[in-house]
């Protein structure tokens, strides 16, 4: 253990310029990463490994010894799991370390039983930190996906408003039980924001309802109840009106539409307001006479 420190301390320059070398064949992307951040993350990378083999020898890396170590390759997996790189590559940032710290020990240890000692006791310790590089790469990738997934769950979902005291909220897809907290939210914070008293949820791009879609639904409303606004539901077409009579769903407190423009129409109505068409080139404002032409 006291051998393979003093060689990486001794030999340090030799042994980075081997191991940027060997990258250069093996990891190397310069599409994702420049020479110079390359190398610094090797120089440090090297330079901790070094200290934690001084400290705590090679024997585990979970130790407190290995802890900086350990950090720095969770970093390291982070950003090269947001700049694109694979779960092997970032690995083989690590095992590609082997060649040259083997070459540098070759060097220093004449006696063939001690280098197998030591030759063996570097590969044990580069391997386990690969498959900890691995592990670290995969969970901040999943962390990424889901943050991703949260951010386009949130532009899934947009509340617009309509009028004055009147906000919409078009879904499209399928509600689960993640979508439908993030609509709440969203629902509930634009009609505090805008002090809204109608509240238009349109399932027009809604595939199917079903007893959980429905049950989403319900909890949206009454939600949107308790900040003081009264939910629409529109969109409700041929198809999903007879699916929800035939799963015995209760919507009769509720307010339902078939079309959005209807939706819109009797929340004017609720709140006191209609609408007019400009005459002419006078351009005053009448009340349109409903026609079967309109």
């Amino acid at each position: 253990m006291s051998v393979i420190s003093d060689v990486l301390r001794n030999q340090e320059a030799t042994i980075l310029s081997e191991w940027i070398r060997e990258m250069a064949a093996a990891t190397r992307r310069a599409d994702l990463m420049s020479d110079n951040d390359l190398r610094l993350q090797a120089t440090e990378l090297l330079r901790q490994i070094t200290a934690a083999t001084q400290n705590g020898g090679t024997d585990r890396i979970d130790g407190p010894e290995w802890k900086p170590v350990r950090e720095l390759l969770t970093d390291i997996s982070a950003s090269r799991a947001a700049q694109g790189f694979s779960p092997s590559e970032t690995a083989t940032f690590v095992f590609s370390l082997k060649r040259s710290l083997i070459e540098a020990l070759r060097k220093e240890i004449k006696d063939p039983a001690a280098l197998f000692q030591e030759v063996w006791s570097s590969t044990v310790v580069l391997d386990k930190l690969g498959l900890y590089t691995t592990d670290a790469f995969i969970k901040s990738r999943d962390q990424l996906i889901a943050r991703q997934q949260e951010e386009m769950l949130e532009l899934s979902t947009p509340v617009v408003m309509l009028w004055d005291g009147i906000v919409a909220l078009p879904l499209i897809g399928t509600l689960d039980s993640a979508r439908t907290q993030v609509v709440m939210e969203s629902l509930l914070q634009e009609i505090v924001r805008t002090n809204s008293r109608t509240a238009i949820i349109d399932i027009t791009g809604v595939p199917t309802v079903d007893t959980l879609v429905a049950q989403h639904l319900l909890k949206t409303i009454t939600a949107a109840r308790l900040m003081g606004a009264e939910c629409i539901i529109s969109g409700i077409r041929p198809q999903i009106a007879q699916t929800i009579v035939h799963l015995g769903i209760n919507l009769a407190d509720i307010t339902t539409k078939a079309k959005l423009s209807d939706a819109f129409a009797l929340a004017l109505q609720r709140a006191g307001r209609g609408v007019v068409r400009l005459n002419g080139d006078k351009r005053s404002a009448v009340k349109s006479p409903v026609t079967k032409e309109d």
